[in-house]
């Protein structure tokens, strides 16, 4: 919250900067009057003033104004969010193969589902595990949703060597990987390697093909791409998803997801 207000405090005073070098300038091209007397409850600036009289005055307008500081902060959250998203449409339609259909991917309810949503999540997020019951809900309730797995591990080596495991069980043995998945992201403690690996197990896997199929280097390449495409996107969370022409942020519950849903049906 203080960086916030900080960013928004440096926002404010240099646009009172500028207007206050216009003047002192000489500027009136450059120092709007009409401006300064609308937001500036002071008395009238003259034509040519010293810094010091001008820092003076902005400093005091500040103190005595400090809303102006938060209405400036969501100014530029609006404007700053505007752009990305923007920026994420086009993101969305260079790399839809990347983030819609990657071969490493592993993808739950409808295979030919109208609608797709991808989550990027880490084994290891205790959002993640709590938002996996939404994904069930979810694909059970619309059976128009094809819901993909993006492997995104960014908390620590444990999450990316599980994702390891994941990406070639899901090579292995995809038919079973909404089970594996389920298994390992909903099981007590850490993920790790060897967590994973007893989960395939479990799940049929040769033990020896699995650990071959680990070594396989399509799967750092699949990493690299999604590293990538997330930051691209600005995600840098766990869990977010892409919907339909949309990127959403967070566990945000089973409610939301289906509201994108029925927005991205209705962009079709």
């Amino acid at each position: 919250m203080k960086r916030k207000v900080l960013l928004a405090s440096s926002v404010a005073i240099a646009a009172c900067a500028a207007l206050a070098f216009g003047l002192l300038a000489g500027d009136p091209e450059h120092a709007n009057a009409e401006t300064a007397a609308n937001t500036m409850n002071t008395q009238a600036i003259p034509a040519k003033v010293d810094r010091a009289e001008v820092e003076g005055i902005i400093r005091d307008y500040l103190l005595n104004n400090p809303e102006v500081l938060l209405e400036v902060q969501e100014a530029l959250e609006t404007k700053q969010q505007e752009a990305q998203r923007l920026a994420s449409l086009g993101v969305i339609s260079d790399a839809r193969d990347d983030i819609f259909n990657s071969a490493f991917d592993g993808v739950v309810g409808n295979p030919q589902g109208k609608v797709t949503i991808v989550e990027f999540y880490d084994y290891n997020c205790g959002f993640c595990k709590r938002a996996m019951d939404d994904m069930w809900a979810v694909t059970k309730q619309d059976p128009d949703v094809r819901f993909v797995l993006k492997e995104f591990p960014i908390l620590g080596p444990d999450s990316h060597k599980a994702s390891v495991v994941s990406m070639a069980f899901h090579k292995m043995m995809p038919e079973k990987y909404g089970e594996f998945h389920s298994a390992l992201l909903g099981g007590q403690g850490r993920a790790t390697e060897e967590t994973a690996v007893k989960v395939a197990l479990s799940l049929g896997a040769d033990e020896a093909k699995l650990r071959e199929g680990m070594k396989d280097p399509a799967i750092l390449e699949a990493f690299s791409k999604t590293y990538e495409l997330a930051n691209k996107l600005a995600i840098t969370g766990t869990p977010s998803y892409v919907v339909g022409n949309e990127v959403v942020f967070g566990a945000l519950g089973q409610e939301v997801l289906s509201q994108k849903i029925a927005e991205a049906k209705e962009a079709l």
